[in-house]
């Protein structure tokens, strides 16, 4: 007798509507970031204190291979943390889930069918794998852009991968808008010129745009509140539109060629006031 299961009709539309719940969040790992970890477990926590449930699924360069059993149930391998966080470890899972036009999408899908409980998705992974990921799925189900978060600390090498992350998504995946997250110390001199000069590039030689950053103290981490710009960036996140709060914002200038007056770009954090 054949063990196939019986043909459920109502499969493909459950798992649609599934997806259509989740919120996507594309963090790209920077592996020259000393505190990735920590940045993380912030992002979680500040969905955490929404009541959110977060699956981070760590598909970086440092992350653990999968479980042999994750070829044939996803859902065995993923762990839970804490009652609001479930982990997976992916490196090079997304790769088996490629189809004949090189999209590993698919991949989103069986997450969100081995973990029906989470609210968001944290892909932690390169950017040519966020490509892979996310080129032919730029938007939610609602019609929100899918918005990646860079990963950098306030010394040049992680700065100078997270450009060429930016600029891998913004010319291969059509990925324009992008956020940044910090590891530095709040007293850091060089984090707004960094995130300052990240946003110029973008804007003057991608046509992307840095919308968004954020600061995290790594040395503070356990023992200091989340911060107003992380709280708010988790809010806009689970916007169900995905756009960005213009109350909230800050506005800057962006310096043009030759004292041209410059472009301006919002960004949702206190240091560029």
């Amino acid at each position: 007798m054949s063990r196939l299961p019986p043909f459920d009709q109502a499969h493909g539309l459950r798992q649609l509507f599934a997806q259509a719940q989740v919120r996507y969040v594309p963090v790209v790992s920077n592996p020259h970031v000393a505190f990735g970890g920590l940045m993380l477990e912030r992002l979680c926590a500040g969905f955490a204190e929404r009541g959110v449930h977060t699956l981070v699924v760590d598909a970086s360069e440092r992350a653990a291979q999968p479980a042999e059993a994750s070829l044939f149930e996803l859902a065995a391998c993923i762990e839970p943390l804490s009652a609001r966080m479930s982990y997976l470890a992916a490196r090079g899972l997304p790769a088996r889930y490629v189809d004949s036009t090189g999209s590993t999408e698919p991949f989103l899908g069986a997450l969100v069918e081995a973990s029906p409980a989470s609210q968001v998705v944290l892909v932690h992974a390169p950017a040519a794998d966020l490509c892979r990921l996310f080129a032919r799925q730029a938007r939610h189900a609602d019609g929100g852009p899918i918005c990646p978060l860079l990963l950098a600390d306030d010394r040049p090498t992680s700065v100078t991968h997270a450009y060429a992350a930016m600029k891998l998504l913004a010319t291969r995946a059509g990925l324009r808008v992008h956020e940044l997250l910090l590891g530095a110390s709040m007293q850091s001199p060089r984090a707004a010129r960094i995130a300052v000069q990240i946003a110029v590039c973008a804007d003057e030689y991608l046509g992307a745009m840095l919308r968004d950053w954020m600061l995290v103290d790594p040395s503070a981490v356990g023992r200091q509140a989340l911060t107003p710009a992380l709280r708010r960036w988790v809010a806009q996140r689970l916007q169900r539109n995905g756009t960005v709060d213009s109350t909230t914002a800050a506005t800057i200038d962006i310096p043009g060629p030759q004292g041209s007056g410059g472009t301006r770009f919002t960004a949702s954090n206190q240091a560029f006031h």
